[in-house]
């Protein structure tokens, strides 16, 4: 992965300056808590998935101004020999704690937290963003699309329509951790171990003087995974036809039919579908597949399960790759708490005429409360870091905003578990690096832990995320004494 020191807004280095410029003059330090968190599921959806954190590992990793970084910052005008200095000999040293990529979230909550002297944990903010944002938001719209195929195998094949290369291949990445089987992007394969497949173009079937003569081609190169696409021409009188003459040619040829099958790219995908199932199956292939592609997203693929369509393979690929209708994520960067010289935390809130604007001060945690007969979210809490949770006595939690709602968790009904795991450690990274397959393993986990209530496409039940009681009256308390109440 290349340096990606100077990717980060110009007044992150501006505010590093005058911080410095502070610190000189003062002669008192810093350090800095900042919870990265989002306020809004994306696309209307019950959850979110964490992504991005293994980019954002080597990002900290390789943080450092060379020297051409400090030549160009040179070439502003704006920075001072001083601050050039510090930067030259620039290495993050604090610490930063996340929720497990795969681990489905929810809004306020933090997915990362930076302790870290301000400098550098300011500098640090939009690299975080960016990364966190964009794999969040398409391992989200990957798990709304596998949703509603309903254990049908989706392919990613966004990469043409990805808003350039890194989009392309972090967000085949991210959809994989959001449950799909497989990408079309060879690099992303390369990079991440994930397995990639695809079949062929119209153009195929159009530089042959005939389908059938395409058709027969392909089969005889790649027998063991013969997909057809049959609807250059006509998908019923000439497609399916021709892909049933070449299925029964290989068999003649004792080819054991495996991984074969159809793909439609147009027109009305039920009754293509079903039509298409009649003609394999009468034909003797009822194990041939049919896999469909053509401007899909959640939506379609569930009114073409509920039209009984007879796909049983999805490629996505423009909805899923740049989450068409729902393009950012929305996470935020908020400062927590600062304690200057080593002493006592100083916490900081961000007040808002809108309540949910309203940040959640202190050092934090989050503990997720499952049930314990069903293994199901029940809700999370959201406490500071001195906090523990006990399961033998009975647990009343409360919405932070709509007090009134409250819910009481039996004693030995429920069980806790902690989400936000250590990622740095006074500089360095003491998290473990997991493959791309097992973090999938783990998503999928966390994803059958949801109630289906939480998982519908539209109007989901929401996960109640609240405060502990200790920080519910330390949010009150800083709120009333800013107010001057």
């Amino acid at each position: 992965m290349r340096n990606l020191t100077l990717l980060t807004d110009f007044y992150e280095l501006t505010m590093m300056q005058a911080y410095h410029h502070h610190q000189a003059a003062t002669g008192h330090k810093q350090v800095a808590v900042f919870d990265m968190f989002y306020r809004e599921n994306p696309c209307g959806n019950g959850y979110a998935v964490a992504a991005g954190l293994a980019q954002v590992i080597d990002y900290v990793n390789q943080l450092s101004f060379d020297k051409q970084d400090i030549e160009y910052l040179r070439s502003t005008g704006t920075f001072g020999e001083a601050f050039l200095d510090y930067l030259a000999n620039f290495k993050f040293s604090g610490n930063i704690c996340a929720v497990p990529e795969g681990t489905v979230v929810f809004p306020g909550e933090p997915l990362l937290q930076v302790v870290a002297p301000l400098m550098e944990a300011q500098l640090i903010e939009t690299a975080i963003l960016n990364i966190i944002n964009h794999q969040s938001l398409i391992a989200t719209k990957s798990a709304r699309v596998c949703w509603a195929a309903k254990g049908d195998p989706v392919l990613e094949f966004g990469l043409r329509r990805a808003q350039g290369p890194d989009a392309g291949v972090y967000g085949a990445r991210a959809a994989m951790i959001g449950g799909c089987a497989a990408t079309s992007n060879v690099l992303a394969g390369q990079m991440f171990g994930v397995p990639v497949r695809g079949t062929h173009a119209h153009s195929w079937i159009m530089s042959f003087d005939t389908e059938l003569e395409a058709f027969e081609y392909y089969a005889d190169l790649y027998p063991q995974a013969c997909i057809l696409l049959v609807d250059t021409y006509n998908t019923l009188t000439s497609g399916v036809p021709n892909a049933i003459k070449v299925f029964k040619r290989m068999q003649e040829k004792g080819i054991t039919l495996k991984n074969y099958g159809i793909r439609l790219d147009s027109g009305d995908l039920a009754y293509l579908s079903k039509q298409a199932r009649k003609m394999l199956d009468e034909a003797g292939f009822p194990d041939a597949f049919i896999s469909a592609s053509n401007d899909l997203d959640e939506y379609l693929i569930s009114e073409l399960k509920n039209q009984g369509a007879k796909i049983s393979l999805w490629g996505v690929g423009t909805h899923l790759i740049t989450s068409k209708e729902y393009p950012a994520f929305g996470g935020v960067y908020k400062l927590a708490a600062i304690s200057t010289d080593g002493g006592a935390w100083q916490y900081k809130i961000k007040l808002s005429e809108d309540p949910v604007k309203v940040t959640n001060p202190g050092v934090k945690k989050i503990f997720r409360l499952y049930d314990a007969k069903s293994g199901k979210m029940k809700a999370d809490l959201i406490a500071l870091a001195d906090e523990e949770l006990d399961n033998t006595k009975d647990l009343t939690i409360f919405d932070p905003i709509a007090i009134w709602k409250r819910m009481t968790l039996a004693a030995g009904e429920f069980t806790v578990r902690e989400l936000m795991q250590p990622v740095f450690t006074n500089g360095k990274c003491v998290y473990p690096q997991l493959t791309v397959s097992q973090i999938c393993e783990y998503a999928a986990k966390e994803r059958d832990s949801l109630w289906e209530e939480h998982k519908r496409l539209v109007r989901p039940h929401m996960m109640p995320v609240d405060l502990s009681q200790k920080l519910y009256d330390l949010k009150q308390n800083m709120i009333s004494s800013l107010r001057g109440s």
